[in-house]
C-alpha cells in the first residue's frame, strides 16, 4: 500500500474515532460478531432441546434468559440466532448489492432509454412499502428462511441501483475517463477501473445501513410466519411464538428482542460513522 493510501485511511480511522456514536455502534457490532463466532462455546444448552418439565421457567443460573412455552433454553437460541441474523444480512446485501450496482453501472454509464427503462423498474418497485413488497414476493415463493432472504435483497435493489447511477453519472465525463476511451479501452475496463471505484465509498455506507435493514425485515417476515419457521431459532420468529405470554412470560420476548434492538442499532451507528468519517464536510461542519 502507497504512503497516500496509508496516510488517507489514517485520515479516515481518526475522522472516525471522534464520533463517539460510531465508535459504540462498533464495539456493539464487534461484541455480535465475536457471539455469533462462539456460539458453540457460548451457548449453554441445545437450543432444540425441549424440557416440558422446565417450561416458562423465569431467569436462573441453570437458564440465565429463561425458558420458552416448550422448555427450550432462551439464553442459548438467541445466541445461535445471532449468527442467522448474521446469515440473513450479509445474503440479502449481497444479492442487493450486486444486482444493483450492476443496474446502476449500466444505467448510468449508457444513458438514454437504457437509463429510463431500467430507473422506471426501480421506480416501480420503490413505489411498494418495502415490507410489503418483502410479503408478496414471500407469499410467491412460499415460506421459509431463504425465501425471506431473497424478497429483503430484493426490495433493496433500488436503493444501490440509485446510488450507484448517481455515482456514476458524476464519473462518466471526467477527464481520466475521456482518456481511457480515447486509449481505446473498452466500457467494461472503464467501469471496472474507473467508475466503480468511485461508488466503493458511497456502498460501503449503505451496505452497513442495509444490514441492520435486512436483519430488521427478516425478522418482520419470521413474526408474520413467512420467513424462518419453528422451531428454528430466529429472533423474529422467537418474537412470534411468545407475542401471547407478554405479561405471563415477559422474558420470553424480551430477549429476542433486545438482540434485535442492538444488532440494529450497532449497524446504524456504524454506517452514520463511515458515512460521516468518509465525507469530512460532515465532521467539520461545512
Amino acid at each position: 500500500m502507497t504512503s497516500a493510501g496509508t496516510g488517507g485511511l489514517q485520515h479516515l480511522w481518526v475522522r472516525y474515532r471522534t464520533n463517539r456514536s460510531a465508535v459504540v455502534g462498533g464495539g456493539l457490532l464487534v461484541l455480535f460478531l465475536v457471539v455469533a463466532a462462539g456460539v458453540p462455546w457460548i451457548a449453554t444448552h441445545d437450543p432444540l432441546a425441549q424440557d416440558l418439565y422446565g417450561r416458562l421457567s423465569a431467569p436462573s443460573w441453570d437458564h440465565l434468559f429463561g425458558t420458552d412455552d416448550f422448555g427450550r433454553d432462551i439464553f442459548s437460541r438467541v445466541i445461535h440466532g445471532s449468527r442467522i441474523s448474521l446469515k440473513i444480512g450479509l445474503a440479502a446485501v449481497g444479492v442487493a448489492l450486486s444486482v444493483g450496482t450492476l443496474i446502476g453501472l449500466i444505467a448510468g454509464y449508457k444513458g438514454g432509454a437504457v437509463d429510463q427503462g431500467l430507473m422506471r423498474v426501480m421506480d416501480v418497485m420503490l413505489a411498494f412499502p418495502s415490507i410489503l413488497l418483502a410479503i408478496g414476493i414471500v407469499a410467491i415463493l412460499g415460506p421459509g428462511l431463504n425465501h425471506a432472504m431473497l424478497a429483503v435483497g430484493i426490495v433493496a435493489i433500488p436503493q444501490y441501483a440509485r446510488l450507484v447511477r448517481a455515482s456514476t453519472l458524476t464519473v462518466r465525463e471526467a477527464d481520466y475517463v475521456q482518456a481511457l476511451r480515447a486509449l481505446g479501452a473498452g466500457d467494461v475496463r472503464i467501469l471496472a477501473t474507473a467508475v466503480l471505484p468511485n461508488c466503493v465509498a458511497p456502498l460501503m455506507v449503505q451496505a452497513t445501513l442495509g444490514l441492520a435493514t435486512s436483519i430488521l425485515d427478516a425478522a418482520g417476515l419470521s413474526f408474520l410466519g413467512l420467513g424462518a419457521q419453528p422451531p428454528t431459532p430466529e429472533w423474529g420468529a422467537m418474537l412470534s411464538g411468545g407475542r401471547e405470554l407478554i405479561l405471563s412470560a415477559p422474558w420470553v420476548l424480551t430477549y429476542p428482542g433486545c438482540a434485535i434492538f442492538a444488532t440494529v442499532l450497532s449497524f446504524n451507528l456504524l454506517g452514520d460513522g463511515l458515512r460521516d468519517a468518509f465525507d469530512p464536510r460532515r465532521v467539520s461542519g461545512e
